[in-house]
């Protein structure tokens, strides 16, 4: 292979090149490996030249021990055996950087191009060759670059968009065939495939998408398929959109920005997908300072922001690009993106993460940073912390109610350390003694889909992080609701008291909800709960619904669940005291199937049931 320019000519690098100069290296599935080796094999005198470049898909060659005279590498995003070990060594600089604004650095001249490396398709009939997979930052380099070398590859697709470079600003190229690299899509672990289904419940119909790739994003895609009219803006795209589009779940029809159109910068997956977006009209490719400004972001209204972490403390600090005082990724999108999702009307920022390490040995929700960590994503821009355990909503929540949220969704054997270890920072106060626990028998995904008199709720059970919002359903409650449920009228419900109704042993006593979200809070709406009365096996049972929501059947529906647990719990029976005017009350429990009994109070009637005669049938929507 031989390097020529514009006019057939051979060229040698140090026609364009001198020692000291700075080089960008493409992107991402972009990598020009050919034009690298050519480099390394003709670089006689040549020394000290500065790579930049993002995350590549390559062995690196570039950033090997043998290489240290000819190449200094600095990245802005570390990733790769070859790179992530010279950062780690101390032969590569890290430099931290948000995608969106590392155009500015080319431009600005803070870190002026001598020349950019890149790999591009052949040219069409009118002479513009396709930056392919991979627009990314590799579109401003190209502009910065005093000089652009290509590696011009028949296997790279021609991607639509603003991805395109005619040949007259190419200086010097060589043509040279190289296979995309491929990262087929990763087998999805139980623990991914229940964190997926519980970030999929964060996106409604006709919401945007911003999503990476992994087993994590593979299984949240997954989840989406029953969704309708979704739409992508995102920095990458993956193999997990196609099916989605071909069955029309993403069809970008209800966009804001972008109307019809998937978004991305960069792609990276198997060939299926290097085949799919090859002058696929429907998927256009934009320079990162485009698609990654949080401004242009939050033009599509509903925006759901995906990103992953490495860990989260108790306050809702995000780590996401180094591991301890490793650093291991690097800053990328994900504040870009979690900005531009919160300036967006109806969007949600969400964070995904495993409650623990591969081994199960750590907890990546963690009482404060481990020392060495950079937090990525600050306490203030975090929205949505999800893990296979459940969803922490921490926008407008106070740091002890964010401790209880995030506590809530850690590993059940990390919970009481966890509480412990925030109560040295008096975040928690002292009646708060009792952690999060989960209800089995709801399933591996504690959170239930209802639609109840054409409206949408989640049934769920009661957590230590609900004690504000039980205090403000409790608030909602007319005199009358509060007479049928307690028997006399209350006039407060303290911290003390609220706290108390929703630290619930629920291995033992139950309490469920149902909540209504909207993008930023979450409301109660009806309270049902079982206190469980050892002498005999049974449980009393009592419900609360918010006056605005009878007579959509959620009395009925939380009877009925709770029904199913006591039983598999193996109670004998249930039972419960009703006023003898609460005509509807008693309805639901006779319609379930209890029977009245003795009472001695003249003012109320007792209710049995005896669970073996019981068969339910809520309808269940997933």
């Amino acid at each position: 292979m031989q390097l020529t320019n514009k006019a057939g000519t051979p060229v040698q690098w140090q026609d364009y090149l001198k020692s000291g100069h700075r080089i960008f290296i493409g992107s991402n599935a972009a990598v020009p490996n050919a034009l690298i080796d050519n480099l390394i094999e003709n670089s006689a005198q040549l020394h000290d030249i500065e790579t930049v470049h993002i995350l590549t898909f390559s062995d690196n060659v570039w950033a090997k021990p043998e290489h240290k005279d000819l190449f200094k590498v600095n990245t802005l995003f570390i990733g790769g055996k070859n790179v992530r070990e010279a950062v780690a060594e101390g032969r590569a600089d890290y430099t931290p950087c948000f995608i969106s604004e590392i155009p500015t650095l080319f431009k600005q001249n803070i870190l002026p191009l001598d020349a950019a490396l890149v790999m591009v398709s052949p040219p069409d009939e009118y002479g513009y060759c396709s930056l392919g997979v991979s627009v990314d930052v590799v579109a401003s380099a190209v502009k910065s670059a005093k000089v652009v070398i290509a590696q011009v590859n028949p296997h790279m697709p021609c991607t639509n968009g603003h991805s395109f470079i005619h040949v007259n600003q190419i200086h010097a190229w060589l043509t040279a065939e190289q296979r995309l690299p491929e990262i087929p899509d990763q087998q999805i672990d139980p623990v991914s495939e229940r964190i997926g289904q519980y970030a999929a419940m964060l996106v409604e119909n006709g919401a945007t998408i911003q999503i990476g790739i992994g087993k994590i994003p593979s299984a949240v895609l997954k989840y989406l398929m029953n969704h309708k009219d979704l739409g992508v803006h995102s920095e990458m795209i993956s193999d997990g959109i196609i099916d989605l589009m071909k069955s029309g779940v993403i069809n970008n029809r209800r966009k804001t920005f972008h109307k019809g159109k998937t978004v991305t910068t960069f792609c990276i997956g198997t060939q299926r997908l290097y085949d799919f977006v090859d002058k696929n009209q429907h998927v256009e490719f934009y320079p990162s300072e485009h698609v990654n400004s949080p401004v242009n972001i939050a033009k599509n209204d509903n925006m759901v922001s995906i990103n992953s972490a490495i860990e989260v403390d108790l306050t809702g600090q995000v780590v996401s690009d180094s591991i301890g005082h490793q650093f291991y990724s690097g800053i990328g999108g994900q504040v870009d993106f979690v900005r531009g999702a919160w300036l967006s009307k109806g969007g949600k920022p969400v964070i995904v993460l495993p409650s623990t390490t591969k081994d199960g040995c750590i907890s990546r929700i963690v009482p404060h940073i481990t020392e060495g960590g950079g937090v990525v994503t600050s306490r203030g821009h975090v929205g949505y912390v999800v893990t296979e355990f459940g969803i922490a909503n921490l926008i407008g929540k106070s740091i002890r109610e964010r401790a209880l949220e995030l506590i809530r969704i850690a590993h059940p054997k990390f919970r009481d350390d966890l509480l412990q270890q925030v109560r040295k920072h008096y975040w928690v106060p002292t009646y708060q003694d009792n952690t999060p626990t989960s209800v089995p028998e709801l399933g591996a995904v504690e959170l239930k889909k209802f639609t109840l008199g054409g409206e949408r709720f989640i049934l769920r059970p009661l957590s230590p992080a609900d004690e504000r919002r039980l205090q403000e359903f409790f608030y909602s409650h007319t005199k009358e609701t509060l007479m049928m449920r307690y028997n006399h009228h209350l006039t407060q419900m303290t911290r003390e008291n609220s706290c108390q109704l929703v630290s619930v042993d629920q291995h033992k006593d139950l309490a469920l909800c149902f909540t209504q979200r909207d993008h930023l809070g979450e409301i109660i709406q009806a309270v049902g709960r079982y206190y469980f009365i050892e002498a005999s096996n049974s449980a009393e049972v009592a419900f609360v619904i918010r006056e605005t929501q009878r007579s959509k059947g959620m009395a009925t529906t939380l009877l009925l669940q709770m029904i199913k647990i006591a039983k598999k719990r193996k109670l004998s029976s249930l039972i419960a005291c009703v006023r003898r005017d609460n005509a509807a009350m008693l309805k639901v429990f006779e319609n379930a199937g209890f029977v009245r009994g003795y009472s001695e109070d003249f003012d109320e009637i007792s209710l049995c049931l005896t669970l073996e005669e019981t068969i339910t049938n809520a309808k269940e929507i997933e």
